[in-house]
């Protein structure tokens, strides 16, 4: 971590702070970047002191929250423009994010980033073009660039989720991870609109993790995969995260209903885990 890094905290990184200080110590390890590395601190009366510079104990630290440096003080790192979008620490580190509450990523039986990391293999990324529909925290792309894909062509279309992108330390293209390089492209649009646009057959394969059908039924519309459909090249794979919804509670069955239009489209599927993988046929 450099200088020019800002520290970020979690209620349980503060409380082992305060309890550094009230045991009477001069210096505690801790991570200050949601568990990527561990650090030292110096502990003060009224501070901590960290990579030369002085930083004061909060007030309050709330649970579920995580507070960034602004340069004056600190602020949980979150945004209100349309809907209410922050990061949400977990207990594996890498921190899942929600909107208006909406938790956007699975946290109950494994870190949102390993979760991505078994996603992106199943599409095999090493040495392909690979099309990100729905960027978000960008752990997929992170996992594609690890797995040497050649590049990641990811999109957002929410400017303030690529504004918490910048404060994650697990995002490939935050300031403390830049071995992303130019083999990411990261565009703030909405893959819905754009992807009329993108040439034929001009992807490898296709990492597609929407919001919920009840926020965004375009990104399971027909028309949108049929789109997908045309700008995959053949025997290129697709894997679209459906979630687990409750069937007795919603009355349908989601996973099948993906898994049907992406068969009209030009598909082969399997339900895999919390999604559907499938594969462009040959002949299109």
């Amino acid at each position: 971590m450099s200088g020019t890094v800002r520290p970020l905290l979690t209620a349980s990184v503060h409380a082992a702070l305060l309890a550094a200080r009230a045991a009477g110590l001069s210096t505690v390890p801790c991570s200050l970047d949601l568990g990527r590395s561990t650090t030292t601190v110096e502990i003060g009366v009224a501070g901590w002191i960290w990579d030369g510079r002085r930083f004061p104990f909060l007030d309050a630290c709330k649970d579920r929250t995580i507070y960034y440096w602004t340069g004056v003080d600190f602020q949980p790192a979150a945004r209100f423009t349309t809907s209410l979008i922050k990061l949400v620490p977990t207990e594996w580190g890498p921190p899942t994010f929600e909107i208006d509450g909406i938790k956007m990523l699975p946290t109950a039986r494994v870190s949102p980033y390993q979760d991505a990391g078994q996603k992106v293999s199943l599409v095999q990324p090493r040495g392909k073009v690979i099309l990100d529909t729905c960027g978000g925290l960008g752990y997929f792309a992170a996992w594609c660039l690890r797995g040497q894909a050649r590049h990641v062509d990811s999109y957002e279309k929410n400017p303030d989720v690529i504004w918490l992108r910048s404060l994650n330390p697990w995002s490939p293209d935050s300031a403390w991870s830049q071995q992303a390089g130019s083999a990411l492209t990261l565009t703030t649009g909405d893959i819905a609109e754009r992807v009329a646009t993108l040439p034929i057959a001009s992807v490898d394969a296709i990492l597609h993790d929407p919001p919920r059908f009840g926020i965004a039924g375009e990104l399971y519309s027909q028309a949108f995969y049929d789109h997908l459909a045309r700008v995959l090249k053949r025997r290129g794979k697709l894997f679209h995260y459906t979630g687990m919804p409750n069937k007795l509670a919603s009355g349908r069955n989601l996973p099948n209903e993906v898994a049907t239009r992406l068969r009209r489209a030009g598909f082969t599927t399997e339900l895999i885990g919390d999604g559907v993988l499938a594969v462009k046929a040959a002949r299109m």
